[in-house]
């Protein structure tokens, strides 16, 4: 029976079904781990389910190598794995997988969540109201901006991006445009801009879907930041390190665009100051999949990859 390690605790049913099929170790520690963690765990077990904030970096598979890697399979709990040095991978001869699908729907609810929170100031005014502050309706109070035919921006028209389009274009009418780093057929009325620019300029509201790490690092720079209308929202739905933070904190600041929704920071969990004392911004702590089917869903496709390899299969969702 092959040693499998779970990083993180996941959905019972799957944990249940993975203690049957292997020698099963579950991390309780619910940060992420290092680098060193992860060297010492390439080296200890057969199979890893890893997630974001695992630090399986070039470093951890050369450490783990030195001292003799074990591990072959790396079935990660995410469509996102750049928190996995991919190409690190192949070179030690460890196969990574992914999670892609599942996640598609709740990811763009959250989209859609922040969109909405962001342009009525919802975040704003529940923080009014918590701390005693409200002091009843008024005329002026709170004013934001109607969803409600608004141009939306896309960009990255993925699944997740398409997702986003068809709930903004059906739901509540916006005319969609998308930037794509390559031609992009999709079902909707939507038009496809050749610049990031044309797209940043072009939108009332910026929905950022793109995958993470590697060509996308820093894709929303300063320059493209700068682009947006004054009356804009920009929200991120992707990974972190897409966004210049410290650019899209400026431009916040200095009221260059209207506001933000966010459910994904640079440095995750750690949010900049600057930040959270924002009014003009809304922010949640990574609940893009956060429902108990999606997770489950990603659990079990993630295990499902690892239960392929280990019956001598190509597992299903293999990335690298």
């Amino acid at each position: 029976m092959k040693k499998l390690l779970i990083t993180r605790v996941i959905a019972q049913p799957v944990l249940d079904q993975a203690a049957r099929l292997f020698d099963l170790t579950i991390r309780q520690d619910s940060a992420g781990m290092s680098e060193d963690e992860c060297a010492v765990a390439l080296a200890a077990y057969d199979a890893i389910l890893p997630t974001l904030g695992d630090q399986f970096t070039a470093a951890a598979f050369e450490r783990a190598q030195a001292g003799g890697l074990r591990c072959r399979m790396l079935g990660n709990f995410g469509v996102g794995y750049n928190h996995i040095d991919a190409a690190a991978a192949i070179r030690a001869g460890v196969i990574v997988s992914n999670t892609p699908d599942v996640l598609t729907a709740a990811t763009a609810d959250i989209g859609m969540t922040l969109i909405l929170s962001a342009c009525r100031r919802a975040s704003e005014g529940e923080r009014m109201l918590r701390a005693g502050k409200w002091g009843g309706f008024g005329p002026k109070s709170l004013l934001g901006t109607e969803v409600t035919g608004k141009t939306l921006g896309i960009v990255g028209m993925g699944r997740i991006g398409q997702a986003v389009a068809h709930r903004g274009h059906y739901g509540f009418g916006m005319p969609v445009i998308y930037f794509n780093r390559s031609k992009k057929d999709v079902d909707l009325p939507a038009r496809q801009v050749e610049t990031l620019h044309d797209l940043m300029a072009g939108a009332d509201i910026v929905v950022v879907t793109v995958p993470g790490g590697g060509p996308t690092t820093k894709l929303i720079d300063r320059a493209a930041i700068a682009a947006m209308k004054p009356t804009s929202i920009f929200v991120n739905i992707s990974r972190g390190e897409v966004v210049d933070e410290a650019a899209l904190i400026d431009a916040l600041e200095a009221g260059a665009i209207a506001g933000a929704g966010l459910d994904v920071y640079e440095k995750e969990p750690h949010v900049p100051e600057r930040l959270r004392t924002l009014e003009n911004c809304t922010l949640l702590p990574h609940l893009g999949s956060a429902t108990v089917e999606t997770r489950q869903a990603m659990g079990q496709m993630a295990l499902d990859n690892i239960i392929a390899w280990d019956a001598g299969q190509e597992p299903p969702q293999r990335v690298n």
